[in-house]
């Protein structure tokens, strides 16, 4: 079997320094004599990337992701451990990495392709499709200095991915993009992987992997801690990511929620459920003082802050008359059409005008979703497939 990239017992280590020497003498003085402690950012990483294979790789900010990429493309070398790629390697991976800020676009391109290892011929090929990915053509020939943080990655992803390299690598940049472009991007990823190259891209957004990537591997303090199905590891990387700490809180609390709860189809508590199962949000209140015709509300959103659903008792046209005392508020789901991962309720007690807030709590309590379909996105839509061949 061909591999694109073989990563056998690589490991990294880094020194820090204790003691900071600001001149040469002092360099001399301290010569042999500096303390430091070992940092190792990797620690024995086994990884075989098949030819046309799309890697993902998650972790926490300093879990090793980018030092792995880095010792990929030998920008730096493993302390221990052989890295084997076969074949040419485009990498983005720093915002405007390469570039010199005194040269103009132009001449940045071809700077930039050399350093990948293409020739002139083949940049001056490929130069209008670079330029045109890009979107520069009325600056192309302005120095980079003056670029924009947009500018400066148009240019830099559309070198990597028009060079048509065969293992493309990809660091976290495509959150710099507008929407338009990371969607152009996309588009031209789905083109490299149709066309049989192999791709290792590092993000923070998890979700992404499980729409690009054929296998994911996940990195906690240079270690892989999981590997494999891109659901399953992205499903693994949400809950070692939970925390117990509520999101923030505010209102006069004249009336309060004291409570939270999520009842399954069966009247069961639980914070575990399915793509179209029935889910009850039952929430406990307080109203210390008596509270004429409150608004209850709750919202529904994913890890990226994106609401899937949101309703109140105003909206539904429901009227509470005056609350005082304990009580419960319920809103029955009859089917949960989101799909799999993991969502945070926010909830809400406010006025009819809305001018007054009780109680509003940010994220206080979250459940997941589990699911039977490959689809992706938020939201699940059936959906059947007909085929006439030949027409209708």
């Amino acid at each position: 079997m061909a591999y694109a990239v073989e990563i056998s017992d690589v490991s990294k280590m880094f020194k820090l320094y204790h003691e900071n020497v600001r001149s040469l003498k002092e360099k001399v003085l301290f010569f042999g004599r500096r303390g430091y402690e070992e940092f190792w950012a990797l620690n024995d990483i086994n990884i075989q990337v098949k030819e046309g294979e799309t890697l993902g790789i998650i972790g926490a900010n300093g879990s090793g992701k980018s030092t792995l990429l880095k010792c990929i493309t030998k920008i730096l070398y493993p302390t221990k451990g052989r890295i084997v790629t076969n074949g040419s390697i485009a990498a983005l991976l720093e915002l405007g990495a390469g570039f010199q800020p005194d040269l103009t676009g132009r001449e940045n391109i071809y700077l930039n392709a050399s350093i990948l290892g293409f020739s002139k011929k083949e940049v001056d090929r490929r130069f209008d499709d670079i330029v045109g990915f890009a979107e520069l053509e009325r600056f192309i020939d302005n120095h980079v200095r003056n670029y924009s943080s947009g500018m400066f990655i148009r240019l830099g992803f559309a070198i990597a991915i028009n060079v048509d390299p065969d293992i493309l690598m990809i660091d976290e940049v495509l959150a710099v993009g507008d929407e338009a472009f990371q969607r152009k991007c996309l588009d031209r990823i789905d083109e490299i992987q149709a066309s049989g190259k192999t791709i290792i891209f590092v993000t923070h957004n998890v979700e992404l992997t499980k729409e690009i990537c054929t296998s994911v591997v996940m990195l906690e303090s240079g270690n892989i801690v999981k590997e494999g199905n891109p659901r399953e590891v992205v499903a693994y990387y949400h809950q070692s990511m939970e925390t117990t700490q509520e999101g923030a809180e505010r209102g006069t609390k004249q009336i309060q929620v004291t409570g939270v709860g999520f009842l399954d189809d069966k009247g069961n508590v639980s914070t575990n459920f399915h793509t179209g199962q029935q889910m009850i949000v039952r929430v406990h209140y307080n109203a210390e003082v008596p509270v004429e015709d409150p608004v209850f509300g709750f919202s529904i959103e994913d890890y990226r802050g994106f609401t899937a659903f949101g309703t109140n008792t105003k909206l539904k046209g429901v009227s509470l008359g005056t609350l005082e005392g304990e009580g419960i508020v319920e809103f029955d789901l009859q089917s949960l059409p989101i799909l799999e991962g993991k969502y945070f309720v926010s909830l809400a007690i406010h006025s009819q005008d809305e001018q007054l807030v009780y109680h509003w709590l940010d994220k206080h309590a979250s459940f997941d979703i589990a699911s039977d379909t490959s689809d992706i996105g938020l939201l699940y839509i059936p959906c059947n497939v007909n085929v006439f061949p030949g027409g209708k």
